[in-house]
């Protein structure tokens, strides 16, 4: 016989933008670096960075505090790049720090409240109140823009 809350319980790192706190699943978390100035990309989303070669290979860069609706980052060398994995595509995201790693339940993320606009609902998955911290659980699948957009 399993325990249900241990079988159900999943790992997220938390890490801040702004003075805010967000969370990813840690299975989709593959390295994280320390800031590399990005190569800007000709016409792309202002929140994308431009890209860094990392081991050989090209990886995107997204500003998260810009693709979340908050003022651009003023990379330092406190800020790091975390790697992550998103369906087939590996990307960077630029993030103040990371904070914690937490383990929760499903039971513990609340959903993301009525109130907030839409695209807040779109990046959000849900939320998680825990020491009175209050962290989002950021739904990465929806952080890269989609290819209609990419063409419009």
């Amino acid at each position: 016989m399993s325990n249900r809350s241990e079988s159900s319980s999943r790992e997220l790192i938390a890490f801040r933008i702004d003075g805010r706190e967000f969370c990813v699943d840690i299975m989709q978390v593959r390295d994280i670096r320390g800031w590399t100035p990005a190569t800007p990309l000709p016409h792309s989303p202002p929140y994308v960075r431009g890209v860094i070669n990392l081991r050989g290979a090209v990886l995107p860069v997204i500003d998260m505090a810009t693709r979340l609706g908050f003022r651009p980052t003023e990379p330092s060398v406190r800020h790091v790049i975390m790697v992550t994995q998103v369906e087939q595509q590996i990307i960077g995201l630029l993030v103040d720090a990371v904070s914690d790693i937490l383990t929760v339940t499903e039971a513990d993320i609340q959903p993301t409240p009525d109130l907030a606009s839409e695209l807040a609902k779109l990046f959000v998955r849900g939320v998680l109140a825990i020491d009175g911290r209050m962290i989002s659980l950021i739904a990465l699948d929806h952080i890269l823009p989609t290819q209609e957009a990419v063409a419009a």
